[in-house]
């Protein structure tokens, strides 16, 4: 039995709260502290909370952990801001790496340079020291390339996306990224896994959702994570999801909780894959991106799901793309029944560029919206990635997070680690502050995306709240706040510092 006291509680169950009672992994009370169970001091410990603020912990509705840890233990190329960055931490991370090592890179954005001139083949050859080399975009749907590594296998010159420069997309990316990966083995894998998962409980974050499958990940990547995750081992716990076509009953097995995640319908703005209806504007190549799956093959996967008692999903960004895929669920409710498909509470990934028409049939078919706000505050308005990419009209209408909460979406919020960073009240933020004031959201709603959001999204409906008899998962806040609301976030504001992040009454982080 552990008593929390002298804080701040954000609970509706007792708004002036500032005194919690934990037993068994459960809350078991809340309220003043002078109210406190007379025998609850003497029963267990007590902690001083010091004023601090007590919330529900966060929950990360999309991630990749392998990568993550990547990007936080190893090259990140976020901070570079031009080619000569990026071949200069190539040469310094490469030059203490065995000669025979793969190297992998992060997190490199050219839409951010001044001159968005990318090194070639050859370059990054002679950075790497000869070594194969992969630098993925931020995106993660496309990859600079060592000339070691294009060499690595024939079948990425013919396949779509291949560019002898050594920027590939599609197919020709899947490639490369398959023998990069495989470089990594189990012990390296369990300390980036690692790294990523305490990483996020450092964040107040208590579970992740992660988003594997074929062309991102592999199944031992996957089972390993759902294995090494959870309070038993002291980090959040994962909910895995894994994107391959036509196969919830082996996503089943493999132990996760949905066959979607990143089962691609298209790629990425990042990468000008992305599928749209208007063309790119920065690259008549690239047209309108591309579409990975149609209407009927998404059909097909529902009714598999729905019948195999498993949640569908689809990674979906550009809007000809979000309209494949909800053309094939209005399909799959016609074969199933649309109460059936509505209460699998199914899932699209991203949903980016959407409009009116696109958000009501999103509402029809009770699709819960897996989103990133943190994609608006990086590469949203008017003078980032997006306006290059479509426009500034078409910028500003992108990820309507806030029109979408208003008629009635379910909202899930997550970062898409190692896309943006693990950073969960920087991602209430920007859906507080989207560029464009329509499609804002107030604190609350936000937050609430961003905890019970997550729980939801993958059906477990009794969490993400503090009450008498609910799981004890929570976060502690430093926070210059004094109420026991939640931070007004107003820009330039110092966020919460978490103290400490507990799941099911087991710390799993607690800052020293």
């Amino acid at each position: 039995m552990v008593l929390y006291r002298g804080g701040r509680v954000y609970t509706p169950a007792s708004p002036t709260a500032t005194a919690m009672l934990v037993d068994a992994g459960r809350i078991v009370w809340l309220g003043a502290d002078d109210e406190a169970p007379a025998d609850a001091p003497a029963a267990g410990t007590v902690v001083d909370l010091a004023g601090d603020l007590v919330t529900p912990a966060f929950v990360d509705a999309h991630v990749h952990a392998t990568n993550t840890g990547v990007a936080l233990t190893g090259l990140n190329l976020a901070a570079t801001r031009s080619a000569g960055d990026v071949l200069d931490a190539l040469a310094a991370h490469s030059a203490g790496l065995p000669a025979d090592a793969i190297v992998l890179g992060h997190g490199w954005d050219e839409s951010t340079w001044p001159d968005q001139r990318l090194p070639d083949a050859a370059e990054l050859d002679r950075a790497a020291g000869g070594r194969m080399a992969y630098l993925s975009q931020a995106s993660v749907h496309s990859a600079l390339c060592s000339a070691a590594l294009l060499a690595a296998d024939p079948s990425a010159v013919d396949a779509p996306g291949y560019d002898p420069s050594g920027w590939l997309r599609r197919q020709a990316h899947h490639v490369v990224r398959a023998i990069a990966l495989s470089s990594i083995r189990p012990p390296q894998r369990r300390e980036f896994q690692l790294a990523a998962l305490r990483g996020a409980a450092a964040q107040g974050i208590a579970a992740v959702h992660e988003c594997a499958g074929p062309g991102t990940s592999d199944e031992a990547d996957f089972t390993a994570l759902l294995a090494l995750a959870g309070a038993g081992n002291g980090l959040p716990e994962a909910y895995g999801y894994w994107g391959e076509l036509m196969a919830a009953a082996k996503a089943k097995e493999l132990g996760a909780v949905g066959a979607g995640g990143d089962l691609y319908a298209d790629g990425a703005l990042g990468s000008r894959t992305a599928h749209l209806r208007s063309p790119y504007l920065d690259s008549p190549d690239e047209t309108c991106g591309h579409g990975y799956i149609d209407a009927e093959q998404v059909a097909e996967h529902v009714v598999d799901c729905v019948r195999t008692g498993m949640q569908a999903g689809f990674h979906a960004i550009g809007d000809r793309a979000i309209t494949a895929v909800l053309d094939g669920y209005a399909a799959a409710a016609r074969t199933v029944g649309l109460d059936r498909l509505r209460a699998g509470r199914h899932r699209i990934e991203h949903v980016e560029i959407v409009d009116k028409a696109l958000i009501g049939r999103l509402v029809e078919f009770g699709i819960v919206a897996s989103m990133q706000p943190a994609f608006d505050r990086l590469w949203g308005g008017t003078g980032q990635m997006y306006a290059q990419r479509l426009g500034p009209e078409r910028a500003l209408e992108a990820n309507p997070m806030g029109a979408m909460h208003g008629v009635g979406v379910a909202l899930a919020f997550g970062s898409d680690a190692p896309v943006t960073p693990l950073d969960p009240w920087g991602t209430v933020r920007a859906a507080m502050w989207h560029f464009n004031p329509a499609y804002r959201m107030g604190v609350r709603a936000a937050f609430a995306a961003h905890t019970r959001g997550g729980w939801r999204a993958a059906h477990r409906d009794g969490e993400g709240g503090l009450a008498p008899g609910a799981p004890a998962t929570f976060a502690i806040w430093s926070t210059p706040d004094a109420t026991g609301t939640l931070p007004a976030l107003e820009p330039g504001d110092p966020l919460p510092t978490c103290r400490a992040t507990v799941l099911r009454g087991v710390t799993i982080f607690e800052r020293t």
